[in-house]
């Protein structure tokens, strides 16, 4: 099993407000659309265009922990068709 996990509330709220508490304002608009990697326990975190490598650079420092993963400056890692959305939520047409 992956200990990348994008899909467990718990670890997914504690990401994303430690995202949005502490990193944002450092990390977007500059690495927008990169990868993060990020350890809520520590704050540790990898940066990478490549989802897989910001990961196994976290994995490396953290072997046993699970990690948050998002897409800087997006609402979502991945997208499923359609358009990618940018944050904050784009409403133009196009």
């Amino acid at each position: 099993m992956s200990t990348a996990v994008t899909e467990h509330p718990p670890l997914a709220r504690r990401g994303q407000a430690y995202y949005d508490e502490h990193l944002r304002a450092r990390l977007e608009p500059e690495h927008d659309g990169r990868f993060l990697a990020l350890d809520v326990e520590t704050g540790d975190y990898e940066v990478d265009e490549d989802e897989m490598a910001a990961i196994q650079r976290a994995r490396a420092k953290h072997p046993q922990t699970l990690f948050y993963v998002l897409r800087i400056g997006h609402r979502a890692a991945h997208r499923i068709g359609g358009k990618s959305l940018a944050w904050p939520f784009s409403t133009a047409a196009g």
